[in-house]
């Protein structure tokens, strides 16, 4: 997405608006129903009622944030969602948690540019904290990422990875 353009001009608009709301989110006390409805604002989605969110919660846009059911967000957690960030059912998100879907061009000349590339964490799949993970990556079913890890590759189904990078660790058995 290129500085400049119209289609930049209206991101500007939704990240002003939605810049209100998380800060009106993040100061005071909300309980679950208030989170979730002023998440679904943000979003521009209803959240589940099965849905749990832990303050602070943050996102640079919102529209691009998509929540399943019997989702948990723990506190801290940052979501870079321009280029579309899918949480599948029962997805467990673990404290300060950075998933961005948004990347800038290495050509110093068009560095502020945005590179949009959608991050994918299928059903029941689990972060844990402080893990980051970047853009393109897809989390497969039941994967566990252990905390702290950088994810820059996609992770299979029913697998654990943890380091940095993120690397195999172990297959997990059903």
């Amino acid at each position: 997405m290129d500085l400049g353009t119209k289609a930049y001009e209206q991101v500007d608009q939704i990240v002003q608006t939605n810049l209100k709301l998380v800060e009106e989110l993040n100061n005071g006390f909300h309980d679950q129903d208030e989170i979730k409805s002023v998440v679904s604002q943000i979003t521009n989605e209803k959240v589940d009622s099965s849905t749990e969110i832990r303050l602070p919660f943050w996102t640079d846009f919102g529209r691009n944030l998509h929540i399943g059911k019997n989702v948990f967000i723990n506190g801290g957690s940052m979501f870079t969602d321009m280029g579309g960030i899918y949480l599948g059912d029962r997805v467990l998100i673990g404290p300060n948690v950075t998933i961005a879907s948004v990347n800038h061009n290495i050509d110093p000349k068009t560095r502020r540019n945005l590179q949009l590339k959608s991050v994918y964490i299928h059903d029941n799949a689990w972060l844990g904290a402080n893990v980051t993970v970047t853009p393109g990556v897809v989390i497969g079913e039941n994967a566990i990422v252990g905390a702290g890890a950088v994810v820059t590759k996609d992770v299979p189904s029913n697998t654990i990875v943890g380091g940095v990078p993120a690397r195999f660790i172990k297959t997990i058995k059903e």
